[in-house]
């Protein structure tokens, strides 16, 4: 009877050194060939192949998982095949020697296909019949030690030279990272050889530009800057989790929802946006980067309201940061009292504040008052003004009613408001345009969604798909409803704009009472004046509007 050997399992691991290598290289095919090749010439059968996908800088060890699978008997593995040592572990002499002993000890051989690792076991006292276990050993073990410490400096040399290069070329402004949203990687041939320099991405830039256009304009907070944004079809950038040890397998997808207020303010912190660099490699300095920002330096920190600043000197630069206030004011804006911190007290100069008095019957009384406690810091210390709310609106409505713009700047106040107006209607289309290729790009989506419902049978899928669509169409809606009301409001010609100008002008007071928020009618009351004026002031103006309250040099008082 011929004796048929038993054919021996294997398992085989194939790993690279990044995901990118993994995913657009020919590593991992080109490593699976030479070992099913070797294995078929030696009539081994593979029985399970792993993937490790990993970067070259971290320390653990992924061929733990195959080395798992090993140890357990009921996989039945014989053999452990590798191209190499080096793709075995890069951790040096230690982590090899771990590795394989746990192999040693399931009686499972490690091997490479380049013949480093020996097949066979020395027994120093074989001549007498006798086996222990320190007269056992590998005749190839310090030629693997060795291999193993090599790769371990072929490691720290290749992480040496990559990341020493991008410390480099990032100290000299190039970007060496990943692209900020709003910008793109692009390679550019310099004095230093082909280099990374960023460049404005067509379809997201305009959403960073926006943010800061609009926190610079000062008339919005940023929850209403948010949902601005996000009208215009903003959402993060999508990107998938992978396994930590296995880069072959995707766990988690992250990204792709709307702006919020931290993410916005995250933004706008960004120096990059402003060209200037600030990375950890850079040790606390600020490198001016060798491509222009989306906005100017001058932006940047107007945006930014002195959190933080880029402070230039000639070619260098610097960042200041600023910690602010957090500490929430006791002091809220009631629109009962909208005047108070706006209108001085006649006697001390402080600003008034408002409060309701509660008199013996239980009625309210408010009015206007000056803060006593802090008026006897400045020695007015027995000094009492309290102003009943009616009187005091009404003196304040009186006063507003002969404020008047100087003649002589009314065409310069309405060049200026053409100016702004031509401003808002590029900016208006701008978005208009960037809207139609959101939803260009939406109804893409759509199309792709409804052909894939057609060919499926599976309910859950099919519901899942429906909600994806109609979320979809949703979207869509709410991006050209609004697009549509933006467009009707800034549907005006120039002489529709110069009348409604030039009646403003010779009106102000209307612009001023016709708010509907008293905060903000108090807000523009505040704008007349370069310094608080007192409420004694504003009474004496209403008889004679010559005496001097430090009204704005744009504004003067008409003769009652």
């Amino acid at each position: 009877m011929d004796y048929k050997p038993r054919i021996q399992n294997a398992v085989a691991a194939i790993r690279v050194s990044t995901t990118k290598q993994g995913t657009q290289g020919d590593s991992p095919e080109a490593q699976k060939e030479q070992i099913e090749r070797y294995a078929q010439t030696r009539g081994i059968k593979i029985k399970k192949l792993f993937l490790f996908l990993e970067s070259a800088s971290k320390e653990q060890q992924p061929m733990q998982e195959a080395i798992d699978y090993c140890k357990d008997s009921k996989h039945n593995i014989d053999l452990f095949i590798v191209k190499s040592i080096d793709r075995f572990t890069r951790g040096g002499s230690y982590s090899y020697s771990q590795l394989k002993m746990q192999l040693d000890e399931a009686n499972v051989h490690l091997m490479d296909i380049h013949g480093i690792i020996g097949s066979q076991k020395v027994n120093t006292l074989e001549h007498l019949g006798i086996s222990y276990k320190w007269s056992v050993y590998d005749p190839t073990k310090n030629s693997e030690i060795l291999e193993a410490e090599r790769a371990s400096d072929e490691k720290r040399d290749i992480m040496t030279r990559m990341i020493g290069s991008q410390i480099r070329y990032a100290r000299l402004g190039y970007w060496v990272r990943r692209a900020p949203l709003g910008y793109v990687n692009r390679h550019v041939e310099t004095i230093n050889g082909s280099r990374s320099v960023l460049e404005p991405n067509p379809k997201t830039s305009p959403w960073i530009l926006k943010m800061f256009e609009l926190r610079c304009r000062g008339t919005l907070d940023d929850y209403a800057i948010v949902d601005e944004i996000n009208k215009l079809g903003f959402h993060t950038p999508v990107t998938f989790v992978r396994h930590a040890e296995d880069k072959t397998r995707i766990i988690a997808k992250k990204g792709g929802r709307p702006l919020i207020v931290r993410t916005l303010q995250a933004y706008l912190r960004n120096p990059a946006y402003a060209g200037v660099n600030a990375e950890r490699w850079l040790m606390g300095q600020a490198v001016r980067c060798k491509f222009a920002g989306l906005v100017s330096i001058d932006v940047f920190n107007q945006a930014n309201r002195g959190r933080i600043t880029i402070i230039e000197n000639g070619d260098e630069v610097r960042i200041e940061e600023h910690k602010m206030e957090t500490r929430v004011p006791k002091t809220k804006f009631n629109p009962m009292y909208p005047y108070k911190r706006v209108v001085g007290c006649p006697m001390c100069g402080s600003v008034l504040f408002g409060s309701a008095a509660r008199g013996r019957m239980g009625t309210r009384y408010p009015a206007y008052h000056c803060d006593r406690r802090r008026s006897a810091v400045i020695d007015y210390r027995y000094h009492y003004f309290r102003e009943r709310k009616e009187k005091f609106d009404t003196t304040i409505k009186e006063f507003i009613g002969l404020v008047r713009i100087k003649p002589e700047l009314e065409s310069r106040l309405i060049d200026a408001i053409l100016r702004l107006w031509d401003k808002r209607t590029a900016e208006s289309q701008r978005d208009q345009r960037m809207v139609i290729m959101k939803v260009s790009e939406l109804k893409t989506q759509a199309e792709m969604v409804a052909e894939k419902i057609k060919f499926l049978s599976s309910e859950v899928t099919v519901k899942y798909l429906e909600e994806d669509l109609m979320r979809i169409e949703a979207q869509m809606n709410n991006m050209e409803n609004e697009q549509t009301k933006k467009v009707t409001q800034l549907k005006h010609d120039r002489a529709t704009i110069i009348r409604e100008s030039k009646q403003l002008i010779e009106r102000p007071d209307m612009l001023i009472l016709q708010q509907a928020d008293p905060v903000q009618q108090a807000n523009f009351f505040g704008l007349l004046f370069d310094r608080v004026p007192k409420y004694s002031d504003l009474v004496a103006a209403l008889a004679d509007q010559s005496i001097d309250i430090g009204l704005n040099e744009l504004f003067t008082l008409r003769k009652s």
